[in-house]
């Protein structure tokens, strides 16, 4: 650990300063990124050619305790009453997270062409904020969740019969290695392919599990031209290295690569500021609850709790600089809507 990491995580860095500091980073990564026109393209095809050869995921164990083992009373203290663990949205007349939630909620039924009745399987569905909220919405319905995290599948199981939702059913499974018997009319993935790599293999599995009339809708986070690995290669990545290993950065064409199965019918880009204010919602709930997350941090992890407190409030940070970066025009959220290959 270096000095500036053992500096944060005491706490006693400024917030500006802070803030600071992740746009220096960002700004660092676009300079790192950029090429002539032609040395671009041969290492964004070197990429592609590397995913096309990769596991579907990798460092899903670092991945799973970074994020999706921690304990659930701290999401329930720093998300919104969604528990929605990615982007919200913020049209027009929209101020609040509770409702920035809802609103991506009904855009991905809007975009997802989402109907009561339907097969619907939530791929990566993290604590099931659209799998409760489409089983409530289209309760003629049947909805399928898939996590990997069994805390994740008790907090929704326990949902679901609060709210009387009988047509939902969580499934714990490794999508590396997940076969399903069902068919769906439609597959929805947010922010789950980030943690992906081999999209060619993961999209072939999508497909065999689609009807023919099926379609799959996802949400990532992407930048805008560039696709790159979260990787740590030094002290600036202390994002890769803290919070996620074997992730990456979609550039937005990147799945336009990987059309062998399924084929992209519509494509849509949310410019980065709503990324931003839920990252700056998510950073206020954990500072104005300072006390009570610092006891679900002490009862999970000891005296590590301030540390973990600490990388937590820069996570969030880091996250709302880095979409909220040149107003949003570098980092962004992009929704796309797959049918199969005829």
């Amino acid at each position: 650990m270096n000095l500036i990491e053992r500096a944060v995580d005491s706490g006693r860095v400024p917030e500006p300063m802070l803030r600071a500091g992740i746009r220096a980073v960002c700004a660092l990564r676009l300079r790192e990124q950029r090429a002539a026109v032609e040395q671009a393209q041969i290492r964004h095809q070197a990429w592609i050619d590397a995913l096309r050869a990769d596991d579907i995921a990798v460092e899903t164990a670092a991945a799973n305790d970074q994020h999706y083992e921690v304990p659930p009373e701290f999401y329930a203290l720093v998300l919104g009453p969604r528990r929605k663990y990615s982007s919200a949205y913020f049209p027009p007349g929209v101020t609040t997270l509770a409702a920035a939630e809802d609103a991506m909620l009904a855009l991905y039924g809007e975009r997802a062409e989402l109907a009561d009745g339907q097969r619907v399987l939530d791929l990566g569905c993290g604590w099931g904020s659209f799998a409760l909220w489409a089983a409530a919405r289209y309760p003629r319905s049947h909805i399928t969740a898939l996590s990997n995290s069994w805390s994740q599948r008790a907090y929704i199981e326990a949902q679901a019969v609060a709210r009387g939702l009988g047509n939902l059913r969580v499934v714990t499974g490794d999508v590396r290695t997940l076969e399903l018997d069902q068919r769906f009319d439609r597959v929805v993935s947010i922010e789950m392919f980030e943690h992906m790599r081999n999209y060619r293999a993961l999209l072939a599995k999508v497909a065999r599990w689609l009807d023919p009339g099926g379609r799959l809708f996802v949400h990532v986070f992407a930048h805008r031209q560039h696709s790159y690995p979260f990787a740590d290669a030094g002290a600036s990545d202390w994002m890769a290295r803290e919070f996620f290993t074997g992730g990456l950065m979609p550039s937005t064409d990147l799945l336009h690569h990987f059309q062998d199965d399924l084929v992209i019918e519509a494509e849509w880009h949310l410019d980065g500021t709503h990324y931003a204010r839920t990252a700056e919602a998510w950073y206020d709930n954990q500072m104005a609850r300072r006390a009570e997350v610092m006891a679900v941090l002490r009862a999970r992890y000891g005296g590590e709790a301030e540390r973990r407190f600490q990388r937590w409030r820069v996570f969030f940070l880091a996250c709302a600089e880095m979409f909220g970066y040149e107003r949003g025009q570098q980092w962004l959220v992009a929704h796309y809507r797959f049918r199969k290959r005829t």
